[in-house]
C-alpha cells in the first residue's frame, strides 16, 4: 500500500512540475502560487470541519506561521528555478534537502552530526558542484535558485518535525494552504495577472496535484517506514529527466548524471545508517 501511495506521490509531483513550468511562462509565480493555495483550501476545508476539533488544530499556529514563512519563500524559489534551468537539474538539487536537513538538525535541534551525515553532507556537495560545474561555465542563477529552494525547504521540514509532536499531517497540511494563502494575498494582488483561456487546466493541475502530493507522501510514510518510503521518492528523478527529455527536448549531460548519482548516494548513505550506531 505504501508504494501505491508512493505512485501517487510520484506522479503529481511530476504533473505539478510539469503544470508549473507551462504556467511560469504565462503568469507571475506569486500568481501562481495563490492560485494554488485557494484549490487547496476548497479541498482541505470539508475535510477539516469534517473531523471537528477546529480550536485544537489552532494551538500551534505560531511555529506553523514561523514554518510557512520559510516554506513559501522556498517554494517561490522551486517554482522561479523551474523556468530558468531544465526539470531534471532542479529536481536533482531538490535532493540536496536532506543534507542540508541533517546540518540544520545538528545546530538546532542537536542532532549528532556523525561521521557518516558528514561523509553524506561531502558527498552531496561534490554532487552540487557536479552539475552546476563552476570553472567550465557560469553558474546559472537558476541553480543559485534551485539551492535556495532546497536549503529552504530542509528548514520547513525541521520545523515540520517539531510541529508534528502536536499536530496531525492534515493539521499541517491545512494550515500550511491557509497561512501561505495569507502571506501570498498581497504579492499575488501586486503582480496579477489573469492566466490565458488555455491555461487555466494547469492552474487545475496545479491545485490538485500539488494538494494530493502531500496527502499520497503523508499516507506513504504512516504506513512504511522512512527508510523504505525515501528510496522510492528517488525515481523522481529519472522520471523527470525523461519528462524533460520527451517534453521538453532538456538533455542531461554525463557531469549532471555524475552528480545527481553522488546526491543520491549521500541520501542513501543518510538513510542506511540511520538505524545504526555512528
Amino acid at each position: 500500500m505504501a508504494a501505491i501511495w508512493m505512485a501517487g506521490w510520484l506522479l503529481n509531483t511530476l504533473a505539478l512540475t510539469v503544470a508549473g513550468r507551462e504556467l511560469g511562462h504565462d503568469i507571475p509565480v506569486f500568481v501562481i502560487m495563490i492560485l494554488r493555495s485557494v484549490i487547496a483550501m476548497i479541498i482541505l476545508t470539508p475535510l477539516i470541519l469534517y473531523e471537528g476539533n477546529v480550536g485544537q488544530r489552532f494551538a500551534n499556529l505560531r511555529l506553523n506561521i514561523i514554518r510557512n514563512i520559510v516554506h513559501y519563500g522556498a517554494q517561490y524559489a522551486w517554482f522561479s528555478a523551474l523556468i530558468l534551468i531544465p526539470l531534471a537539474q532542479v529536481v536533482s538539487i531538490e535532493f540536496t534537502m536532506p543534507i542540508w536537513g541533517a546540518v540544520i538538525a545538528a545546530l538546532f535541534l542537536s542532532e549528532k552530526l556523525t561521521r557518516f551525515k558528514l561523509a553524506a553532507i561531502a558527498l552531496g556537495f561534490i554532487g552540487i558542484l557536479m552539475i552546476v560545474k563552476p570553472g567550465t561555465s557560469f553558474i546559472d542563477f537558476g541553480h543559485v535558485v534551485a539551492l535556495l529552494a532546497a536549503v529552504g525547504f530542509a528548514v520547513s521540514v525541521a520545523l515540520t518535525k517539531v510541529i508534528t509532536r502536536k499536530d496531525t499531517a492534515l493539521t499541517v497540511i491545512f494550515l500550511m494552504f491557509a497561512i501561505q494563502t495569507v502571506i501570498g494575498a498581497v504579492p499575488a494582488w501586486l503582480t496579477w495577472k489573469w492566466p490565458a483561456p488555455e491555461n487555466w487546466v494547469w492552474v487545475a493541475v496545479v491545485g490538485l496535484a500539488g494538494t494530493f502530493s502531500h496527502y499520497c507522501l503523508s499516507k506513504a510514510i504512516s504506513l512504511a517506514d522512512i527508510t523504505i518510503v525515501t528510496p522510492m521518492d528517488f525515481l523522481r528523478v529519472p522520471l523527470t529527466v525523461l519528462v524533460g527529455y520527451w517534453v521538453y527536448s532538456e538533455g542531461f549531460d554525463l557531469y549532471s548524471v555524475i552528480g545527481t548519482l553522488l546526491i543520491l548516494g549521500a541520501n542513501m548513505l543518510n538513510l542506511l545508517k540511520a538505524k545504526q550506531p555512528a
